[in-house]
């Protein structure tokens, strides 16, 4: 049997949802007390439909969520290649088709109550029963089992490696299964808790929820009888939202907010000298998307097009479009996740050339069509699409730009039925699994449409990869599938954008993860 790591060492999207309408004002961090034991305020362009773990799915519910309910499984820091107990330890059969999960002795819910095997279950056994739940996908498959009060099971018919990196996801946070099925909580689908714990968290984070209204601010408080370990360093926490960067910068540099989760790589590049920020790259990857059908694409269907669009590119060029803390995208797994390529391709204008006349591209004019009112990691796609636009057309290739909102062009984008567009991807879960649906016959592959016999060797990797049981061997397909992906796949990686989280020098400990953005939990006072 494989047991998980015990150990704290701090090492390094869902797609997009609406953003909501905000402003400044109002619980200025100027008359907070900013000792330990005070508060923090913090400004993020909000993306949140709810407090309830079990229907949350969006980057600031997550946030929220990790903040109030704790996860079987936890990572450290921006970490996300080493899961590490939250409330229980594992082991998991060879097969990784069952995983054993001890709860932490002691543990406690906020009200004081004890965390037990049924509220595992309860708790995970409700999602998988809310068919129209977000994270309920995360679940599919699983078989949840109590064997003790202390002890619950997890059985697949198929190797789940991913597995504890997926518990780790703050959407399945354990909640007081006794307090949320007196307030309307069921596991057979008639759920009816979210309206409770809009209200009132049932959790055992470091914070409890004091006040919600997700169109401008959450305030948390903390959380009395936690008992883990990370303790809050703040006794009141208030997230605002305000969608404008600018106006989070200016907030930021006024004293107004402590932390600024939206800048920018030009605005992080200006801060005052009072201030600090963490600039990494973050999880999502901007790339274009070249489609396979003929019917759909006409020449793009030729794979020689996609290569001569991957060779006549600039990336460094691209990339100085994104500011600080982006990186090139080496291939369609981050740079964060195992089995990511160390370098990316390189421009290579007589590899193009040789390419786009190998596919019979005769100067036809392609639309590249792309979402033009929402910036991804601060990444402004219209101005990147001219780039892209001028790069191709130094190399023979026409194109025609065809930015429309986000919500006119997600639906041909998801349906398949674009020839040519700019798009992006973020994990579902801290795993390199996420990003298999770029393969031939799965989701994003289809949305391309590239099917499983366009691409047979592909298609075999990725399967392999899915039923990989030892993580090294797991690793190095990974690394197979992402150099083949740039070899002869349908997509272009540009741009990794970065996250850059701003603060007063007052604060510290504002690390980005790729799954819950920021562990507000580990925000304390500058000592």
């Amino acid at each position: 049997m494989r047991t998980s790591p015990r150990y704290t060492g701090i090492a390094i999207g869902a797609v997009a949802a609406l953003l909501l309408a905000g402003c400044s004002g109002g619980n200025s961090a100027q008359n907070t007390d900013d000792a330990s034991g005070g508060s923090v305020v913090i400004d993020a362009a909000f993306s949140i439909e709810t407090a309830d773990p079990g229907n949350t799915y969006d980057p600031t519910g997550n946030m929220v969520a990790k903040a109030l309910y704790e996860t079987l499984v936890d990572f450290k820091g921006s970490d996300v290649n080493t899961p590490i107990p939250g409330l229980a330890d594992w082991t998991q059969n060879d097969a990784a088709t069952e995983f054993t999960f001890t709860l932490e002795d002691g543990r406690v819910f906020s009200d004081g109550s004890p965390i037990t095997a049924d509220d595992v279950v309860f708790s995970l056994q409700r999602i998988q029963g809310m068919a129209d739940a977000k994270p309920a996908f995360l679940l599919a498959g699983v078989t949840i089992e109590k064997v003790d009060e202390k002890t619950v099971t997890f059985t697949t018919a198929t190797p789940l490696l991913q597995l504890p990196a997926i518990l780790a996801n703050p959407a399945l946070g354990i909640v007081n299964s006794k307090v949320v099925e007196k307030n309307g909580g069921a596991t057979d689908g008639t759920d009816t808790a979210q309206a409770f714990l809009d209200g009132e968290s049932a959790g055992s984070g470091p914070f409890v929820l004091d006040s919600l209204d997700l169109t401008s601010q959450v305030v948390l408080t903390r959380n009395d009888e936690y008992n883990g370990d990370e303790e809050a360093a703040y006794d009141r926490v208030v997230i605002r939202n305000v969608t404008e960067s600018a106006t989070q910068k200016i907030n930021l540099e006024g004293g107004d907010t402590m932390v600024a989760m939206d800048l920018n790589g030009d605005q992080v590049a200006n801060l005052a000298d009072n201030l600090t920020v963490a600039s990494v790259p973050s999880a999502q990857t901007i790339f274009l998307l070249v489609n396979q059908n003929a019917t759909v694409g006409g020449v793009t269907a030729n794979p020689k097009f996609a290569e001569a669009v991957r060779y006549a590119l600039d990336y460094d060029a691209l990339l100085e479009l994104a500011g600080t803390g982006a990186s090139e995208a080496t291939g369609v797994i981050p740079p964060s996740f195992a089995g990511a390529l160390a370098d990316g391709v390189k421009q290579d204008l007589a590899a193009s050339t040789a390419a786009l006349t190998a596919s019979g591209y005769t100067g036809e004019t392609v639309r590249l069509q792309y979402p033009n009112d929402y910036p991804v990691g601060g990444v402004e796609f219209t101005p990147l699409a001219e780039r892209v636009q001028a790069q191709l057309k130094d190399a023979g290739i026409n194109v025609e730009l065809a930015p429309a909102p986000f919500t006119t062009e997600i639906d041909p984008y998801v349906n398949g039925t674009e020839a040519f567009s700019m798009w992006f991807w973020g994990p579902d879960y801290a795993d390199t699994a996420n990003f298999l649906p770029f393969a031939p016959g799965l989701k994003v592959g289809l949305r391309a449409g590239w099917t499983a016999d366009a691409n047979p060797e592909i298609a075999d990797l990725a399967t392999q990869a899915a039923a990989a049981t030892d993580p090294d061997t797991r690793e190095a397909i990974f690394t197979d599938f992402a150099t083949a992906m740039q070899q002869d796949g349908p997509f272009v990686p540009l741009i990794v954008p970065g996250s850059n989280i701003a603060t007063a020098n007052t604060v510290t400990g504002a690390v980005y993860n790729a799954v819950w953005t920021m562990d507000i939990a580990e925000l304390s006072p500058t000592s």
